[in-house]
């Protein structure tokens, strides 16, 4: 278990330096192993071009693949190239995580640095340093201080992924500014531009996934097919990192020294390998808080749904959600249920003019709500509030008020906030995932911990791993979630089946799961939630967020039995294991926290009989699953709300059968019996 708000640290376990030492100027094609041997990384120089490629078990993953910089005014950094020196060491660790999926996590690598040399005429220097783990690997670009580079405008990265096969491929479109799509299944040659992180599986049995890790003072990355590349491919399906530019078109605007984010290629033999990696966050930096006890994962339900149902409103007048007596009404329930906090969102006044410049005052409640006295009142009945920022994509409209909002936060003892960003970027021209704005993201991220406050952002720059410096940055969006059900044609059942090996590989996900009246009728005919009751129960172990939201409205959770499962359910967990899974299909994922285990398993569109075998418990003890399944009768389209809810005795011998409706689910609670 790990110990709540102990200080973050590195634990070492062995601090090995595996292989240490220089290779000789000009060694030709140099490689770097995984530690289990299986992955390698080749480096040549080809005719002056930096290339590398990757292999598993034998495979070819990565064809070579070149790599290199462009510029708006100095010569590239793609060419004219000698490998100067090549550095190799290796690193062996644990580190206690301060919440997460894992109550610790083992950081096992080795890693080369390639030191390059420019041949003629500037002798300008550049490094590219491989980190390889047994999951996968990182890459990524170093322009050390030098005479003669100075300031510079990265115009485009030119890292390829030469990719050796017809693979499947689930994928959204690349998109500068929103994440919100529905994933493609497609052979890869039928994909042109991505987001990251793309997700593939080979003829071979293999599954890949390309992301990024440690994004920082950087444009975020998406993938482009190079349909006519300035040399000859070596791959069939070739595809460049593609940057968010600048209004100005350059992507990057940087100096000297750069590293740039890692460049990341997660490998596993089945997709659950994909799941359990925790590649992404041990290419980032160890924790830079010292004192983490004010950072708590928490349960919290809030007046939000009943806006997107359009029972409520984010403005004032009729229907406003944010009114003081409504607040209590939701905070009462939660303290009656054990549920930490609530959120409260249209409270502040701006909402009637959302999406204008200087549309929103952060510290200005409106006249039906009462901030300090719904604090205080939340307070006496040991309920928190989590905090309400929407920008409508005013950003220097923010920016000049942040202080004065999380400062007032701090003040009444709010411990989290929610950050929105929804609309186009003030000024613009400026998008979401440019450089701008990750800059802008990591600054309120900086702001929030002087202030101890806990984020969860939507609009957001994706993760890569950065929760793990920075453990205050809980959860994101970044992920079209359950709101699409209410405004939309809605997210089809297969949608989070695909979910956990996609986006939720860059970090936890703000899906707001856990409605309980899935056809709203007496609000919105016409919407729907697709899926069965037992599904958004399983929901709140398969898509992980330290931060989740149980979404729907109190009334519809009051004297129902199947909330005893989201009041047990925790957040923050000792180990994870995917039992079972085919993107797409479905998907079981279990679940440690203390002598308790948690098990969600959800299907798409089609009806499915999984089995589970429970060799994962304690043997010689007796445990009792309570079980959260789909009724009988169960189907998300006829009979969604149906569900059956019972006890069974197992032990680690147990096989258990797990009967899946359409669009249906299961949730277990396993526990030692009594």
């Amino acid at each position: 278990m790990k110990k709540r708000g102990a200080r973050l640290v590195t634990a070492l376990i062995g601090l090995a330096m595996l292989s240490s030492g220089c290779v000789p100027r000009d060694p030709g094609e140099v490689v770097i192993h995984s530690p289990d041997e299986r992955l390698k990384v080749s480096f040549a120089v080809v005719e002056g071009r930096p290339h590398y490629g990757v292999t598993y078990n034998g495979v070819e993953v990565i064809a070579p693949s070149s790599l290199g910089l462009t510029f708006r005014r100095e010569k590239p950094m793609d060419r004219g190239f000698a490998i100067d020196e090549v550095l190799k060491t290796g690193s062996d660790e644990t580190w206690i995580p301060v919440w997460g999926q894992s109550g610790e996590i083992r950081s096992h690598y080795n890693e080369m640095t390639v030191n390059l040399i420019e041949k003629v005429p500037a002798n300008r220097r550049m490094s590219i340093v491989f980190r390889v783990f047994d999951d996968g690997l990182g890459l990524r670009y170093h322009i050390p201080e030098q005479d003669g580079i100075g300031a510079f405008e990265i115009m485009s990265e030119d890292t390829r992924f030469s990719l050796t096969g017809n693979h499947t491929a689930w994928w959204i479109p690349a998109d500068f500014d929103s994440y919100e799509h529905l994933y493609t299944e497609s052979p890869l040659a039928d994909v042109q531009a991505v987001n990251t992180p793309v997700t593939m599986k080979t003829a071979d049995g293999l599954f890949i996934s390309i992301h990024e890790a440690n994004l920082t003072d950087y444009a975020g990355m998406t993938l482009a097919r190079l349909k006519n590349p300035s040399h000859p491919p070596t791959a069939p399906h070739v595809f460049k990192s593609s940057l968010v530019p600048w209004p100005d078109g350059s992507r990057v605007k940087a100096s000297t020294p750069l590293s740039t984010p890692w460049r990341t290629i997660q490998i596993a033999t089945w997709p659950g390998g994909l799941v359990e990696s925790n590649l992404i966050l041990n290419l980032n930096e160890p924790g830079v808080i010292d004192d983490t006890s004010w950072i708590t994962p928490m349960k919290y339900i809030g007046i939000w749904w009943g806006m997107h149902i359009s029972k409520y409103t984010w403005d004032t007048g009729v229907g406003h959600g944010a009114t003081t007596e409504n607040a209590m009404r939701h905070i009462d329930f939660a303290s009656r249920h054990g549920i930490p906090a609530v959120l409260i969102e249209g409270w502040n006044t701006g909402w009637d003019r959302w999406g204008q410049r200087g549309a929103y005052d952060h510290v200005t409640p409106y006249p039906d709500f009462d901030l300090e006295g719904v604090v205080e009142y939340a307070r006496k009945r040991g309920v928190s509030l989590v905090g309400h920022h929407e920008t409508g994509g005013d950003v220097p409209g923010y920016e000049k008020q942040i202080d004065a909002a999380f400062g007032l936060y701090e003040k009444l003892g709010v411990p989290a906030v929610k950050t929105g960003y929804a609309g186009k970027i003030y000024p613009r021209g400026q998008y979401h995932h440019g450089q701008w704005m990750v800059n802008h993201y990591r600054m309120v991220v900086e702001k929030a911990a002087k202030h101890r406050l806990m984020l969860d952002v939507h609009e957001p720059i994706k993760p890569t791993g950065i929760s793990r410096t920075y453990p205050h940055m809980m959860t994101r969006e970044g992920v079209r979630g359950t709101e699409f059900n209410a405004w939309s044609e809605g997210n089809p059942p297969e949608h989070t089946t695909i979910l956990p090996f996609t986006r939720m590989l860059a970090g936890p996900l703000d899906f707001t799961p856990g409605i309980f009246d899935l056809t709203f009728d007496n609000y919105k005919k016409e919407n729907r939630v697709r899926s069965t009751l037992a599904n958004q129960l399983a929901l709140f172990v398969v898509l992980y967020s330290p931060l989740q939201m149980a979404a729907d409205l109190p009334e519809n959770y009051e004297g129902n039995p199947a909330f005893e499962f989201i009041e047990s359910v925790p957040v923050d967990w000792d180990q994870t294991r995917v039992l079972n899974g085919e993107i797409g299909d479905f998907v079981t994922i279990a679940r440690k926290n203390g002598d308790r285990w948690y098990i969600g398993s959800i299907t798409d569109e089609s009806r499915r009989t999984l089995t589970l075998q429970l060799a994962f418990l304690e043997a010689d003890t007796k445990y009792t699953a309570r079980i959260f399944a789909d009724g009988e009768d169960a189907d998300w389209e006829s009979n969604p709300a149906a569900i059956d809810i019972r006890d069974e005795a197992v032990t680690s011998d147990t096989i258990l059968t797990v009967d899946l409706a359409p669009g249906g689910g299961q949730a277990i609670i396993i526990h030692p019996a009594e």
